[in-house]
């Protein structure tokens, strides 16, 4: 293609035919201010005026440099005090007819800075009567503030090809907004976020836009997740049905996809944009759905660094202890890792049940652990942090989790009819033969308690009661959890809480009373509070308690110096998860108290960075398991896509739940999704990441 020379403030200039001057200036890194022009939108309707520049070889001597083209031989000049004192009068008839703050976005508070306006030099506002539209899903709209420059409709055109906006004539004033229909989604509208990301003026904005980030803003459920899983990259795979990379992209951050899949509490979902329109993706299950198609492709690129001679001890075979390992070993260390147990897994394998997460599912996953090296020995009990040095290990990772349950505190806790949720439930997940009959009470509200409850019911309970000191809406238990024990018959009594256990005829009475909340407390939950005069009995033969669990340290001496935080953890710096002795560091629940598995993970990558820089590494435990390009921005009109319905997880009917396989375990419930279930269900999401595609607007030179 033909090149046209030109000068711009004194230098020459070389680009091809046809481009503009504003083109040929950010080609050269010469800075000209705009608020209608775009890099990702080559064309510009010349609405603001602010690119005005100084052009001999011009059809005017003042042109928008946005659409004026080049021509040989032009001369330009930027920063002439007649333009200075031209982008100074257009900007302040803009700012003029905007609301207050006239200044809303940084953007133009920075462009408004480097003109020379200041908003107190503006005349007062004189409103022009538009409507602002607070009915949009996501977004709002003050039509005030629009300038007209067209930037959000041909973002929505041409970046995204969806064409849910444009400008329309309204109450005899222009305007741009949904057309013909007065509702976005009944447009077509994708909720991609181009339109909001390109305003230069803030006439749309995020109704959740004040963030404590911009990339937590953008895509909080990456945000949201304790391991900061790229959440968009693998939604958008599972939606092409590129199952095995999506498993990769999964991999990158944590060694247990499908445990997760089953078992995470999604932390992700709660944040998920989607939810606005109605129903959050249902990005755990489609985390399942991955690794449940996962051919083991990322192995190729999954490294193991040369032997650094170096040895790690962990105590603790749980998500938090098997994580560190795992990372650790890819660093090259050499790792034992020391479980009590008969079999690793920690919690995963000895507080949840299987029929939440198969027994195959965790094996499997640990063996990949073993792959790269890490050693686990079971039913090894640790003496001491202070004899692990003495055998020769570099550094030591306390991760025994929160093995000990914690005790009511009233009279005739000690019956023999009277057992910990947690231990019932190691004894049953450990394959010891256990036979319920007649009435079980549970007392507690967490998952503990609800697995409790379902795994009594399994072993031959008649009827299964949860006490519970507060509400429903303060329970800390998975809602679905609770929802799958309410549709098992469990039955839960609220705002009850236990005062005395007495025996009768081999019969329980536990002597109980109503309660009322009261004000909010430490936990931020509101407390409960007995209402007086309201006693009453519960009769049973088993009582299950599952109130709370504290991990077990009994086997640390005064000589490992360790110490103990609130609610028996072991205190440690946040910043690195050391402990006072040298050498020793903690994770997971045994420092955080009863967490979830993705923040004993998160906790374990951390542990992993840290004891590798003690060693005299980097501390850099990121991988890329798998190179995929970008999605394409051209998402194209969603007719329906508003309404599109969260796929309903199959599950197994209740009757054949409680039917135990040959070897005595129980089936899982949730069945998970098909191929093309997961694929439709992830097409549900908004890829809110594609705004991190769009180009920033270089920022005015400081002067």
């Amino acid at each position: 293609m033909d090149k046209v020379s030109l000068t711009i403030d004194g230098r020459k200039i070389e680009i091809e035919a046809g481009a503009t001057i504003l083109d040929a200036a950010r080609e050269a890194g010469i800075y000209i201010p705009t608020l209608c022009s775009h890099p990702d939108l080559p064309l510009s309707l010349a609405a603001c005026r602010l690119c005005v520049v100084e052009a001999v070889g011009a059809a005017s001597r003042f042109p928008s440099s946005c659409v004026t083209t080049v021509a040989d031989g032009m001369v330009v000049r930027t920063n002439t005090p007649q333009v200075k004192e031209l982008r100074r009068h257009f900007l302040k008839a803009l700012l003029t007819s905007l609301p207050s703050p006239r200044l809303k976005r940084p953007q133009l508070k920075r462009l408004a800075d480097y003109i020379g306006v200041k908003e107190g030099d503006l005349p007062p506002y004189v409103s022009r009567d538009l409507p602002l539209d607070h009915e949009q899903p996501l977004f709002e709209w003050d039509h005030n503030r629009c300038i007209l420059c067209g930037l959000c409709v041909r973002a929505c055109k041409e970046l995204r090809k969806v064409g849910a906006i444009d400008f329309c004539f309204h109450n005899e004033s222009w305007m741009v907004g949904p057309f013909p229909s007065l509702l976005l989604k009944d447009n077509g509208c994708r909720f991609c976020g181009a339109c909001v990301e390109v305003c230069p003026t803030g006439a749309i904005i995020d109704k959740d836009g004040e963030w404590p980030g911009y990339e937590a803003g953008v895509a909080p459920c990456t945000q949201a997740c304790p391991a900061e899983i790229d959440v968009p990259r693998y939604i958008w795979l599972i939606s092409q049905k590129r199952f095995a990379e999506a498993a990769a992209v999964i991999r990158e951050k944590v060694p247990f996809p499908g445990i997760l899949g089953r078992v995470c509490p999604h932390p992700c979902e709660d944040k998920c944009r989607r939810a606005a329109l109605n129903q959050p993706i249902s990005i755990a299950a489609l985390k399942r759905a991955a690794a449940e198609r996962d051919a083991r492709r990322w192995r190729a690129s999954s490294k193991l660094a040369e032997p650094s001679g170096k040895r790690v001890a962990i105590v603790g075979s749980g998500p938090a202890g098997l994580t560190a390992g795992y990372y650790l070993a890819k660093l090259g260390h050499a790792v034992a890792v020391f479980e009590s147990f008969p079999e690793p897994g920690g919690m995963m394998r000895v507080g949840i049940p299987e029929y939440r997460l198969p027994r195959e599912v965790l094996t499997e996953e640990i063996e990949e652990i073993k792959r790269v090296g890490v050693e686990i020995l079971t039913n090894t009990k640790v003496k001491s942090v202070s004899d692990l040095f003495k055998e020769g290990y570099d550094a030591v990772l306390l991760a025994v989790g929160t093995h000990r349950s914690s005790k009511l505190g009233i009279e005739g806790e000690d019956s023999p009819e009277v057992r910990e949720g947690i231990s019932f439930l190691r004894d049953v997940n450990l394959g010891e033969k256990i036979k319920l009959s007649g009435r079980v009470g549970v007392i507690g509200g967490g998952n503990a308690a609800i697995d409790s409850a379902r795994t009594a019911l399994r072993m031959g309970a008649d009827e299964v009661t949860i006490l519970y000191r507060r509400s429903r809406s303060e329970m800390p238990a998975d809602a679905e959890q609770v929802d799958a024990a309410l549709t098992e018959q469990v039955k839960i009594d609220f705002l009850v809480a236990p005062r005395k256990i007495t025996r009768q005829d081999g019969i329980l009475k536990v002597e109980c009373i109503r309660m009322k909340l009261g004000k909010v407390d430490e936990s931020g939950r509101r407390r409960p509070v007995p209402i007086e005069g309201s006693e009453f009995v519960v009769e049973c033969d088993t009582l299950l308690v599952a109130i709370g669990e504290a991990p077990d340290l009994s086997f640390l001496g005064k000589e490992d110096m360790v110490q103990m935080g609130r609610g028996g953890t072991i205190r440690v710096d946040e910043d690195n998860l050391r402990v006072d002795t040298k050498g020793v560091f903690a994770a997971g629940d045994a420092v955080s108290g009863p967490a979830t598995v993705i923040e004993a993970i998160a906790m374990g990558r951390k542990a992993a960075a840290s004891i590798d820089k003690y060693l005299g590494g980097s501390g850099d435990i990121s991988e890329r398991l798998i190179d995929v390009k970008e999605p394409s921005p051209y998402l194209g009109p969603g007719d329906g896509f508003a309404d599109l319905g969260r796929a309903p997880m199959s599950c197994l009917p209740v009757e054949q739940r409680m039917v135990p396989a040959r070897d005595g375990s129980f089936p899982e419930v949730e069945l998970g999704f098909t191929e093309e279930m997961a694929s439709e269900e992830a097409k549900r999401c908004l890829q809110c990441q594609l705004r991190f595609q769009i180009s920033s607007i270089t920022p005015p030179p400081s002067k």
